[in-house]
């Protein structure tokens, strides 16, 4: 199995970086879109960031075109909207396929865990889907696109992977 911290990412200015990064946080990786009914999500992914960065929690948007053609931007447009619109300080990774046959290496690892309520599922139903990753790089919780950052069974998954 692929330690997901080892993946490499690319970031919306380019540059590329892996999850080792964070290693001995917890992350939660969520996959954005800027036009869709969800896109309101950014206000409590910002303050789920903003309140558990002390603690050891980063949050990492992914930018995906791939539901409906609802992030159809270029990687300078979607940080002007996430920022002037949401005030989003999380980082955010280049647009990325999350399903296909151009899937990215994360999202194949990620998308091998059962979501909370046990249902498992092979491809990203659609914008917004979170994963949280645990301290140890395990991916501790996977949550649906319409279950919002701030509920609570999110909130106590954060806090029961938030480092000690």
């Amino acid at each position: 199995m692929t330690d997901i911290r080892d993946i490499e990412l690319t970031r919306l200015d380019g540059t590329t970086t892996t999850l080792r990064e964070y290693e001995g946080q917890a992350v939660m990786i969520v996959n954005v879109a800027s036009r869709c009914g969800l896109t309101p999500q950014y206000t409590a992914l910002e303050a789920i960031a903003e309140k558990y960065a002390d603690r050891g929690l980063t949050v990492i948007g992914v930018p995906s075109n791939q539901f409906g053609g609802q992030e159809p931007g270029s990687a300078e447009e979607i940080q002007t909207f996430c920022s002037t619109q949401y005030g989003v300080t999380f980082p955010l990774l280049a647009k990325t396929d999350v399903n296909g046959a151009n899937r990215h290496p994360l999202y194949a690892e990620l998308t091998k865990t059962a979501f909370a309520d046990g249902k498992s599922a092979d491809k990203i139903g659609w914008n917004f889907e979170k994963f949280l990753i645990a301290p140890d790089g395990t991916v501790a919780n996977r949550f649906g696109p319409t279950v919002t950052p701030d509920s609570p069974e999110v909130v106590a998954a954060i806090e029961a992977n938030l480092p000690d």
